[in-house]
C-alpha cells in the first residue's frame, strides 16, 4: 500500500452540488495545501429541478436522464476545485435521489411516496457497508457531513448524515467486518453549518440594496429556521476567501441546479467572502483546538 498523505479529509454529501455550496472553498484550500480530499456523493440527484430551459427534457418526469448529466456537472465542478478523488456511494446510481416536498413549516421533507430504490428507503446497514471500506482505505483524520436534520430537512441529507455516522462507528470497531479493511477510528467529525451572524449580515445587505426577493420571506432580524446555526455552536471557521472564485466557478458548473442570477450569487455579490469564503463547522467528535478567538480555523487543528 502506498503511503497516505499527512492530512486526509473525507466529505459525505447527498447530491452533486451540495459539496460545492457547503464546502467548496474548504475543499479547494486543502487540495491546494496538499491534503488528500475525497468526496462521497450518495445519489446522482435525479429528482432535481432543471433550471436550464434547453435541458428540461432530462427531468425525472421526462427522459429521466438528469442523473447522468449531473455526473458530468460534478466532474467539472471538482476539476474547478482540484478534487481528483470523488466517488458515488456504492457506485453511480446505486441509490436514487429521493426528491422532496415542503412541509407546513417550510422545511424540506420526504415525499408522500418514494421509490424503493431511493436513498431514503435504503437499508442503513447496507449503505453504511458501502462507506466503511472507503473509511478504512483512506483513513481520514476528518469527516464532514450534515447534522441530524440534514441542515434543512431534505431526506437524502438526513440519510447521508445517518449513513456517515453509522459507517464511522462501524469502521472503528475492530471486530466488525474484517473483510472490509483495517480498522480506522476517525479522530474528528464535523457537521456543516451556516453561521447565523454571516447569514444575517448577508440578508441585511441584500435588503438594504433593494433586493426583497432573494430568500423571500426571510427577515434578517427575525427567525431564520433550522438551516442556520447559532454562532455559539460554531467550533471551526475555515477562512478560504482566496478560493471563492474557484467555488463560484464550481457552482456555475452545476448549471442545471444553480443559476448565476439565483440566490447564491446574489449573496455572493453582496458579501461573497464572508458568506461563501469563510465556511463554518460544528465539531461533534474529537477534541477542539481553538485559537485565541475561541474558534478553530483549520479542520485538522490539534491533530
Amino acid at each position: 500500500m502506498s503511503e497516505l498523505p499527512d492530512r486526509r479529509l473525507l466529505l459525505v454529501h447527498a447530491h452533486p452540488d451540495d459539496e460545492t455550496i457547503n464546502n467548496g472553498a474548504t475543499m479547494a484550500r486543502y487540495v491546494a495545501e496538499g491534503a488528500q480530499v475525497t468526496l462521497i456523493t450518495c445519489t446522482l440527484g435525479e429528482e432535481g429541478e432543471v433550471l436550464v430551459p434547453d435541458l428540461i427534457h432530462l427531468a425525472a418526469d421526462q427522459t429521466d436522464q438528469l442523473g447522468q448529466h449531473r455526473i458530468g456537472e460534478l466532474d467539472t465542478a471538482m476539476a474547478e476545485l482540484g478534487v481528483t478523488d470523488h466517488r458515488f456511494l456504492g457506485g453511480p446510481g446505486k441509490y436514487r435521489d429521493t426528491g422532496m416536498v415542503y412541509d407546513a413549516d417550510g422545511n424540506a421533507a420526504e415525499p408522500p411516496e418514494t421509490r424503493p430504490d431511493s436513498f431514503w428507503q435504503a437499508d442503513l446497514l447496507t449503505a453504511a457497508n458501502d462507506l466503511v471500506p472507503v473509511i478504512r482505505e483512506l483513513k481520514p483524520q476528518v469527516l464532514v457531513t450534515y447534522d441530524q436534520f440534514g441542515n434543512y430537512g431534505h431526506p437524502d441529507h438526513v440519510q447521508a448524515h445517518r449513513v456517515a455516522t453509522y459507517a464511522a462507528a462501524l469502521a472503528a470497531a475492530p471486530s466488525y467486518r474484517e473483510d472490509l479493511g483495517e480498522v480506522w477510528d476517525i479522530p474528528k467529525i464535523y457537521w456543516t453549518a451556516m453561521a447565523e451572524s454571516a447569514m444575517r449580515a448577508s440578508l441585511r445587505q441584500l435588503r438594504e440594496s433593494g433586493d426583497s426577493t432573494t430568500f423571500e420571506g426571510l427577515d434578517p432580524e427575525g427567525p431564520l429556521g433550522p438551516f442556520v446555526t447559532p454562532d455559539r455552536f460554531i467550533d471551526c471557521v475555515v477562512p478560504a476567501g482566496e478560493y471563492v472564485d474557484r467555488k463560484m466557478n464550481a457552482m456555475k458548473a452545476h448549471a442545471t441546479q444553480i443559476t448565476v442570477d439565483g440566490p447564491f450569487f446574489a449573496l455572493s455579490n453582496n458579501n461573497g467572502n464572508q458568506i461563501w469564503g469563510d465556511e463554518s463547522y460544528r465539531l461533534v467528535k474529537g477534541t477542539a483546538a481553538p485559537g485565541p478567538d475561541g474558534l478553530e480555523h483549520d479542520l485538522f487543528a490539534g491533530l
